[in-house]
């Protein structure tokens, strides 16, 4: 593997990497820039890695939160805000979408129609009963680490 962007990681290494940065304490962002430095330049690379992710978004919302202070309640700002409930809404669910994809279709998918062709299917299944079980109220209230073991264990059992 070469040390120049575009061969970094394979498909299959990425999704790996964000199973793992997602099943780490923190949030995703933050744990796959820190593997992602770790894996280009050690120890260093983790650390600039991170911070490289970290510091522009801290140095920027701490400007804006001193602008919101003073227009929190400015219509205009309020509207803003509710619009970008619905942006970012739709850019998680973007992201979903495609950590599903690569999920339940390892091969990859060229096209809607064949959407029954190269699906996993205990893959699918597998997600269908996590889905299921994340919608039942008392299930609800179990913690995301033992929903990622129960799916580790049923990959060591039966995939």
């Amino acid at each position: 593997m070469s040390n120049t962007h575009p061969e970094w990681f394979t498909l299959s290494e990425l999704a790996d990497m964000i199973a793992v940065a997602e099943s780490t304490p923190g949030p995703i962002g933050i744990n796959t820039a820190t593997y992602v430095g770790f894996h280009v330049a050690g120890i260093p690379g983790a650390l600039i890695a991170t911070l490289s992710l970290v510091l522009p978004s801290f140095l920027i919302i701490f400007f804006i939160s001193k602008c919101l202070e003073k227009y929190s309640e400015n219509k205009f700002v309020k509207r803003v805000f509710y619009a970008l409930r619905a942006a970012v809404v739709g850019l998680i669910a973007a992201a979903g979408f495609s950590v599903l994809k690569m999920a339940l279709y390892p091969d990859g998918i060229s096209a809607f129609a064949d959407i029954y062709k190269g699906l996993d299917i205990k893959a699918a299944i597998l997600f269908a009963v996590i889905l299921a079980a994340t919608q039942i109220k008392p299930l609800k209230k179990l913690h995301p680490l033992v929903y990622i073991g129960v799916g580790a264990a049923v990959g060591i059992l039966l995939l």
